[in-house]
């Protein structure tokens, strides 16, 4: 008899059938979901008291690997920074949106387990917004593998600012899962430890409208049957139009916080 999976087996198969609900679509994902601000990037290369990367090394642009990069909304923070990326996304409808933004940009399907880059290719690799479908000790393995010497790994993501209390009943209703508890610090393997962390605050322009759409975008709705889909359809036009009072198309600022940690090769932490 085959036993049902169980414990950490069973998270990990939950995690590939969310993570394959992204698999298609990457064109409303490019539209509704944030990018990432410039402040975030700058502080993950140019503030590492281990390794000091900047935005150029002998003149060579720094070349980091875009893990999980999807449509490429990190991808542009780093090509905007002066950095040479390389995007590696499991979803090839994802790099086709990326592609047509960033043209210039190399694009290669794998996963964070699985890059197919070179062996010693890369002075630093992120992964913005895709750790948590990552087996995070078998990434950790191949990605260590993927660096040069002295190269960082950045931790990144993006989650609504639930401290407003507004958003938090918002998070609530549309289940967003990526609202990283206080206190929380990214699983990694042996091969990295802990060098810093920083948290960015910014906030993007979006309509009542926009909000539902960006519902529309998370795994949870994804991957949810359709009358689950249309219970958090009506309860965001109730909580948006009718409890919270905005108009159609009014234009509101939807609070953000961008969480950044930087990864060093274990050894390596001035820490």
């Amino acid at each position: 008899m085959v036993r049902p999976a169980s414990g950490p087996r069973l998270e990990a198969v939950r995690r590939r059938e969310l993570a394959r609900s992204y698999e298609d679509g990457g064109e409303h994902y490019d539209r509704i979901r944030p990018g990432y601000p410039a402040e975030a990037v700058r502080w993950l290369f140019a503030g590492s008291r281990t390794t000091g990367l900047g935005p150029a090394a002998d003149g060579e642009p720094l070349q980091v690997a875009d893990i999980g990069a999807g449509t490429g909304k990190y991808t542009r923070s780093l090509t905007e920074a002066g950095y040479q990326a390389t995007a590696v996304d499991p979803s090839a409808d994802m790099l086709r949106q990326l592609q047509q933004m960033l043209p210039g940009v190399p694009v290669r399907v794998g996963t964070a387990e699985d890059t197919g880059l070179p062996t010693a290719s890369m002075d630093a690799a992120t992964v913005a917004q895709a750790w948590h479908w990552c087996d995070p000790l078998a990434a950790s393995t191949e990605l260590a593998r993927v660096l040069r010497p002295g190269g960082i790994l950045g931790l990144i993501w993006n989650q609504l600012d639930v401290s407003v209390p507004w958003v938090h009943r918002y998070s609530r209703i549309i289940h967003a899962g990526d609202v990283l508890r206080p206190g929380f610090r990214p699983v990694v393997g042996p091969e990295f430890v802990p060098d810093d962390s920083h948290v960015t605050r910014w906030s993007q322009q979006m309509t009542p409208e926009d909000l539902m759409e960006l519902a529309k975008s998370r795994s949870y709705y994804l991957s949810a049957a359709e009358p689950v889909r249309d219970k958090v359809m009506a309860n965001l036009t109730w909580y948006l139009f009718e409890h919270l009072g905005y108009q159609p198309e009014e234009p509101l600022e939807l609070p953000y916080l961008t969480l950044s940690w930087r990864m060093v090769p274990t050894g390596a932490s001035g820490l």
